[in-house]
């Protein structure tokens, strides 16, 4: 429409009717005289809104859902890092009841054999010192640790210092083949000396080749002079098996360690040996024997007062 003096005075006249229906309309109320026009109006435009929504709604729907989306993923990363946060708590909980545990065990062990000690935890294994089996620890000269100090846990005997720095020290491991230690057996003084063999027993030879051993039979180191390398009454093992004596000077033992070399964490340097022989009193309490059931068989006289007859399966009388 072009822009003349009529279709601008048409505009206004418009816009003045507009205003005098609405008034018409409000001032009705129920019973306004539009009513019936609004309501066919209604009838007219209400299936085309009708499916202006229908079309709108969903990419409403939607960009609400990625919107609700991203909250509900918000949410979901914060659970996630908490739960994550909790189960390492978790974890270095029980890590720390783990080297507690252990740590509690070696200081018995430490009072029973009244070694002192200095505590340090393994940081490295073998890889960092060749193909030895060999552990290093947070503990060296600063600490008071010298070369061929024994080495222990609360199991029994870990090994002996051989290298030592400022700040850390290299141990050798007993069940290394070329560690070495005197033994001693359980409530006697049969000597002899165990050596390493890698991840199986140890091998001890008995000084005394008729000596009585027995499977189950315990060990204790002997001691060194001066107590270096080894200071006496440290646990090393039980015996597993004993080879025939053969009428040889020496006789060969095999023993299982007590020490799980393969899962070392906590372990104590002996930096001051006991005034006397500990003997066996550091040796762990020996396990209780189990009881080996027994079955009792009663008989019971026949009906008639007679002994029971034995009879074989077809009824005939043995």
């Amino acid at each position: 429409m072009r822009d003349t003096k009529e279709s601008r005075l048409l505009l206004v006249l418009l816009i003045a009717i507009a205003f005098a229906l609405i008034t018409v309309d409000i001032r009705g109320g129920r019973n306004s005289p539009v009513d019936g026009a609004r309501q066919a109006a209604a009838a007219a435009f209400g299936p085309i809104e009708n499916g202006m929504s229908t079309a709108v709604d969903p990419v409403g729907n939607a960009v609400s859902a990625v919107r609700d989306s991203g909250d509900r993923h918000d949410r979901l990363a914060v659970m996630e890092k908490e739960n994550a946060a909790l189960k390492a708590k978790l974890g270095s909980d029980d890590r720390t009841r783990s080297r507690l545990n252990q740590l509690d065990r070696m200081l018995k062990v430490a009072g029973q054999g009244q070694y002192g000690i200095k505590g340090a935890q393994v940081i490295a294994i073998g890889a960092a010192q060749g193909f030895s089996w060999t552990i290093t620890i947070d503990a060296g000269a600063d600490d008071g640790i010298k070369r061929d100090m024994t080495v222990l846990n609360g199991d029994g005997l870990v090994g002996r210092v051989t290298t030592v720095g400022p700040d850390t020290a290299t141990v050798l491991l007993a069940n290394d083949p070329d560690f070495t230690v005197g033994t001693r057996m359980e409530a006697g003084d049969e000597l002899g000396f165990a050596s390493g063999q890698g991840d199986r027993p140890l091998r001890v030879e008995l000084l005394n080749g008729k000596a009585e051993v027995k499977k189950g039979d315990r060990l204790v180191t002997f001691g060194s002079q001066a107590d270096k390398p080894f200071v006496p009454g440290v646990p090393v093992g039980v015996v597993s098996r004993v080879d025939p004596s053969g009428g040889g000077l020496t006789r060969t033992l095999y023993v299982t360690p007590y020490v799980g070399f393969s899962k070392l964490d906590i372990v104590g340097v002996v930096v001051a040996g006991p005034k006397k022989d500990p003997r066996d009193e550091v040796l762990p309490a020996k396990p209780k024997p189990v009881p080996t059931p027994t079955v009792t068989v009663t008989v019971t006289p026949s009906a008639d007062g007679s002994a029971p007859d034995d009879t074989d399966t077809d009824g005939q009388q043995q």
